[in-house]
């Protein structure tokens, strides 16, 4: 029986296994579903689809930088004793460094592409991995950043890679510096860089929020509007990284401190890993009940 490209998608879909090994596994079978997917299972190539339900929300972050670009990553696994693992900590490094080189427009486009020599997608070098390592592995996210000859990259790992921050200073070749402000955005949060990033509409909610604050604690209509402007600067104080006093030096605002340098601040990512995904919490007691109630 003729193997189909639509049979190969197919069987593809249903075991995560790559392109040629579905090709090869329905070849070798006859172009039999069931028995190209046990094929599958027997190699150890199929495991990956097995893991698919799993929730990976640990993992690792990393920076890699090449001249004027830059990338920043996110690859999760199930737990952190495999973000341990020497052979998952290369995974991600080469992952890194192919977002680098070919910087695909979205996580879709990377999961296509062929990785280093052609021979597997990026896909199914990640599948390979889960093989070896026998947790589910996904890439989450990246961005793939450049700089101007005059600016500097600060990348910064906290913990090893649970948090990863890539950041860029422009006016300034002083990776220290860069790597200080990293730093800071790791452990405080911002949001945006400066309050010229904040959208009108936000700052008008927050306005009219702290507004009702104020006169629902009673204040006189004619204090209100100077007491919003105050808390206002506290708000951007919290989501805006030049408004926040520096991690380094508590005296000075992130804003000012660079300025002293004659640096200024013009992007950041950072990547807490597992940020957004709702862990599975296991309840053991629940767990063992229902294995007695059947």
């Amino acid at each position: 029986m003729a193997v189909t490209a639509s049979m190969v998608k197919e069987l593809r879909e249903k075991t995560g296994a790559g392109m040629m090994d579905c090709k090869k596994a329905l070849t070798e079978t006859g172009g039999d579903m069931e028995k190209a997917i046990d094929f599958l299972r027997e190699k150890g190539i199929a495991s990956a689809a097995k893991k698919a339900d799993r929730v990976a929300a640990e993992g690792l972050a990393a920076v890699v930088t090449d001249g004027n670009k830059a990338a920043i990553v996110e690859v999760n696994s199930e737990t952190d004793f495999v973000a341990k693992n020497e052979g998952f900590q290369t995974l991600v490094k080469e992952l890194a460094e192919h977002l680098l080189a070919k910087s695909p427009a979205s996580v879709e486009e990377a999961l296509e592409q062929p990785f280093k020599d052609g021979g597997q997608s990026v896909q199914e070098f990640i599948n390979s991995s889960i093989a070896k390592i026998g947790e589910k592995l996904s890439l989450r996210r990246f961005a793939v950043v450049e700089k101007e000859d005059g600016d500097v990259f600060g990348g910064y790992l906290h913990q090893g890679g649970r948090i990863g921050v890539l950041t860029v200073l422009g006016n300034s070749s002083d990776e220290d510096l860069a790597r200080d402000v990293s730093m800071h955005v790791a452990a405080i949060r911002p949001t945006y860089v400066s309050r010229d990033e904040v959208a009108a509409d936000e700052v008008n909610r927050e306005r009219e929020v702290l507004k009702q604050q104020a006169l629902n604690e009673g204040k006189p209509e004619n204090i209100v509007e100077k007491m919003v402007e105050g808390r206002l600067s506290k708000y951007f104080e919290q989501v805006c990284l030049l408004d926040q006093p520096f991690v380094k030096d508590g005296d000075q605002k992130v804003g000012k401190f660079l300025q002293a340098k004659g640096a200024t601040a013009k992007s950041f990512v950072r990547f807490e890993v597992g940020e957004g995904i709702e862990k599975r919490e296991d309840n053991f007691a629940e767990e063992v009940m229902s294995q007695v109630k059947k």
